[in-house]
């Protein structure tokens, strides 16, 4: 009898066992269900692939358009001088990099007594003015001298538009930089792998910078009582290069690129040397030969006798000869009137 007992206790041990197992399984899949969306609540967005496109070219107003500048020869805007990894000079220049240009002495309103402007033009292909177009590159970069006037405005020279030589109009770095391309640009579809056009690029031939082999010179001579000496102080600088067609002919006409403010344009021009082939010892900067006037120029304007404002050029036309001999003529005049305050 007490076999049979422990039996059915056995039994009913078991069962109540097995009927919790049971419980609990149906409890987890209650509770793994997902809630059933209702009626107020909204179902989330299901991400679709985007329907193929019947060709396969991309729109044109989705494809970017990137100015490129194409390379040109002799030199372009875009060249960049490494650095030398080693003493590329024998002797180290440090005074070079130290110089500073010496300041104006300040000429007082009362004390200036005579006062006229002129304009004046440097031809770098006279023979004198050939270290204008010296093209040795190094560390500080090319040695031509609008090279170094396109260095000058990448370090923060302000440079000015060309629409007047009054320092009116402001010009940005890639304004100033972009002056000196000319012709027509050609626009070229880029494609990638699977032949779709990702871009077009406007290509535009670099210039040269052998082309740029003028420029202008703005300048006003003082005669001061004070110190009795007869001062002559650059006020700008503006380079110039050919008008050209987009297939490279050119028209015979100078256009202008942009006007650089001298006094600005001096510490930078303190720290580049002059080619001189004759003087390997002590060359001089660009800012001492300006300075000291060791340039040939002509003058093309001036404000001595010329009530109507007018270039050279403008008051003889095509009859260049007397536009060079009036030039000259304003500079005698301007000697005499120094000539002729002295006593001897």
């Amino acid at each position: 009898m007490k076999n049979v007992s422990f039996f059915f206790t056995v039994l009913l041990v078991v069962l109540l066992s097995s009927v919790s197992n049971a419980q609990r399984k149906t409890t987890r899949r209650t509770t793994t269900k997902k809630p059933s969306t209702t009626k107020n609540s909204t179902p989330a967005p299901v991400s679709q692939p985007a329907p193929e496109q019947a060709s396969n070219t991309k729109p044109a107003a989705s494809i970017p358009y990137v100015h490129v500048l194409a390379a040109g020869s002799g030199g372009g805007i875009n060249d960049t001088a490494k650095v030398s990894l080693r003493s590329d000079n024998v002797v180290t220049k440090n005074f070079v990099k130290d110089r500073t240009p010496l300041a104006y002495k300040n000429i007082r309103e009362d004390d200036a007594v005579y006062k006229q402007r002129i304009w004046r033009e440097i031809d770098s292909r006279e023979k004198v003015n050939l270290p204008f177009r010296y093209s040795l590159v190094e560390d500080n970069g090319s040695q031509r001298f609008v090279s170094i006037l396109l260095s000058a405005i990448r370090n923060g020279v302000t440079a000015f538009d060309p629409i007047d030589d009054r320092f009116t109009t402001p010009l940005t770095t890639e304004q100033a930089l972009g002056t000196l391309s000319s012709g027509k640009p050609d626009t070229i579809p880029v494609q990638d792998l699977d032949g779709n056009i990702v871009k077009y690029n406007i290509m535009t031939k670099e210039p040269s910078l052998d082309s740029v082999y003028k420029f202008k010179i703005k300048e006003e001579v003082v005669f001061d009582k004070e110190t009795s000496v007869l001062y002559t102080r650059i006020l700008g600088i503006a380079p110039e290069m050919p008008i050209t067609l987009s297939d490279g002919t050119s028209l015979g006409q100078m256009r202008t690129l942009f006007w650089l403010y001298y006094p600005d344009l001096r510490p930078t021009l303190a720290k580049y040397e002059v080619y001189n082939p004759k003087n390997f010892g002590a060359r001089m900067s660009w800012e001492d030969l300006f300075e000291s006037r060791m340039f040939s120029s002509y003058i093309t304007k001036s404000t001595l006798d010329n009530p109507f404002d007018q270039s050279l050029k403008e008051k003889y036309g095509k009859n260049t000869l007397f536009a060079l001999l009036e030039g000259d003529a304003i500079k005698e005049k301007i000697f005499n009137y120094e000539q002729s305050l002295w006593s001897y």
